[in-house]
């Protein structure tokens, strides 16, 4: 058996392939892969495994975005440490919904009930996942402004004037490229998906950054890429060292 693994956490990731590893030696891990953008590229350019393993938020958003973008005709076995997505992983007939930290027995019940599946099961999941497929015509458009509550009113913000995008567990703040700050009340992930992605990117999971915005890059000692910008940051801006390719990629061709 083929699977591929989309999970932005480089400890789950690892767990998740020595689980496999253990309950079946003979699984094998085509490719771990930390974004939709990156999952998207990859299954458009490569044979498709038998089964995906998919976390449910990842870097740069969503992961149910990606049957906005392409056509997924694998099988997946959803997983994440949010239970109230549950609801939206079964809406896509998912293999099963494994919740983290996983457990061997889930994980076993989920590869034992793909392995069950007859053709005509198969036939069917893909009929329904074929669906999750909006028309060209019904595709949201991206956000071009934000409604930031100020007091007891909402201010249009055009997205053409936001530098950055820095989030704790806390809050959400909406950096100008003029150095204002407003507070925000959505999450990264929330917002990452009804973002253009040639003009913003996840650098991590506290910065969306604006790429007219980046003044430049510095390559850091563990091959991190540190981000200037001309408006002063709450704290650096690093992108990792999985991303950094990604992040050089998007900053030349788009």
């Amino acid at each position: 058996m083929k699977v591929l693994i989309i999970e932005d956490e480089t400890a789950a990731s690892e767990n998740l392939i020595a689980m496999l590893q253990e309950i079946d030696p003979g699984i094998e891990v085509l490719k771990v892969l930390e974004s939709v953008q990156q999952t998207v590229k990859w299954l458009t350019g490569n044979p498709a495994p038998d089964l995906i393993f998919m976390d449910i938020h990842l870097s740069d958003g969503s992961a149910f975005t990606l049957f906005q973008e392409i056509e997924v005709t694998v099988p997946i076995v959803f997983t994440t440490a949010y239970d109230q997505y549950a609801l939206d992983a079964f809406t896509v007939n998912s293999i099963d919904y494994l919740l983290k930290p996983i457990k061997t027995s889930e994980l076993k019940r989920a590869l034992e009930k793909f392995k069950r599946w007859s053709k005509s099961d198969v036939m069917d999941y893909l009929e329904r996942m074929l669906k999750m497929r909006p028309a060209a015509s019904q595709k949201s458009e991206y956000l071009t402004s934000l409604l930031i509550p100020v007091k007891d009113k909402l201010m249009p913000v055009n997205m053409d004037d936001v530098a950055c995008i820095y989030s704790t567990d806390r809050k959400t703040q909406i950096y100008l490229k003029s150095g204002k700050m407003m507070l925000y009340n959505r999450s990264l992930d929330s917002l990452i998906g009804n973002l253009d992605p040639t003009k913003f990117f996840r650098a991590n999971k506290q910065y969306i950054v604006a790429r007219d915005c980046v003044k430049e890059m510095v390559v850091w000692f563990d091959s991190r890429l540190l981000v200037s910008m001309p408006i002063e940051l709450p704290e650096p801006l690093f992108v990792s060292k999985n991303k950094a390719a990604e992040f050089k990629n998007w900053i030349t061709t788009n």
